[in-house]
């Protein structure tokens, strides 16, 4: 897998700077919205943290809490009113181009030509990252069937697949450039179990067999916990605590007899997830 998929080490990748920092760090991140009342409202709150090269960092938080906000910054396709971001000591404000070339997106409302077929889609993202459909067409094969995605459904229209096998064609998209920083905005959002359990197994994968890194935005615990290094807890524009999901329960639930995620939130935020969704969507 490690040759096809054209993983080599972050160096290779990135250069030696890869090394030597980082490879995200947001440091004082502010991002405000107008509504169209006039209304100001603060999406991201003074956010600072860092993932570490090979780390997954999991982002926790219901709808409206600032989690997709957050990931459109790293991308580049929003730009912080205050603050920095840097991708391997890269300034990503300042140099889009540059780090957009070392990570890739995927998000909960992926897009695709929807006339076109899934391996038409993989091929043209392939040709966007100068990946020619020789070198693509070997790791799509593989990619889709570490997803757990029918081959022969390949050829099909986009328009014709479910909800979750689109997904699935959104993360292979995004692994078919070998991104050294992956972005994983809800990436099982919608999906069956079944599907799901593809995903997250994909996922781990990646974690234990590459040095990628990842920042996962979810509002979904056991996920979170079965597939982060580190996990911060996001209410309302900020992050609220940050570490260890072992280290998280002994701070906030060490009073439950079997610590979870769960009470771990509650006691964090003071709310329950039902009631800090019931606050907003982003």
């Amino acid at each position: 897998m490690n040759r096809l998929l054209g993983y080599g080490s972050v160096e290779d990748r990135w250069g030696s700077r890869a090394s030597e920092t980082e490879a995200l760090e947001l440091r004082g991140v502010e991002k405000s919205f107008k509504k169209r009342r006039g209304e100001t409202v603060r999406a991201l709150d003074s956010v600072s943290f860092a993932v570490g090269k090979g780390e997954v960092v999991g982002i926790l938080g219901p709808n409206g809490s600032g989690k997709s906000t957050l990931v459109r910054i790293v991308s580049t396709l929003v730009v912080p009113d205050a603050g920095t971001v840097e991708v391997f000591g890269v300034d990503a404000v300042r140099h889009p181009k540059v780090v957009q070339r070392c990570m890739n997106r995927v998000s909960v409302e992926a897009s695709f030509f929807k006339k076109l077929s899934a391996m038409e889609n993989l091929l043209y993202g392939a040709k966007l990252y100068g990946v020619t459909s020789r070198e693509a067409r070997p790791r799509i094969a593989e990619i889709l069937e570490n997803v757990g995605f029918a081959r022969k459904r390949a050829l099909e229209p986009m328009e014709h697949l479910s909800r979750g096998m689109q997904q699935k064609i959104a993360l292979a998209r995004a692994l078919l450039t070998s991104p050294v920083l992956m972005l994983l905005d809800e990436p099982t959002t919608g999906l069956g179990p079944r599907s799901k359990k593809d995903v997250q197994g994909f996922i781990r994968r990646i974690k234990g067999e590459h040095d990628s890194s990842i920042l996962l935005c979810t509002h979904d615990m056991d996920e979170a916990e079965e597939l982060c290094d580190r996990i911060g807890i996001m209410v309302d524009g900020r992050i609220v605590a940050l570490d260890e999901p072992e280290a998280l329960k002994r701070r906030y639930a060490a009073g439950a007899e079997t610590p979870t995620l769960e009470e771990t939130f509650m006691t964090a935020t003071g709310l329950s997830v039902e009631e800090a969704s019931a606050e907003g969507e982003e």
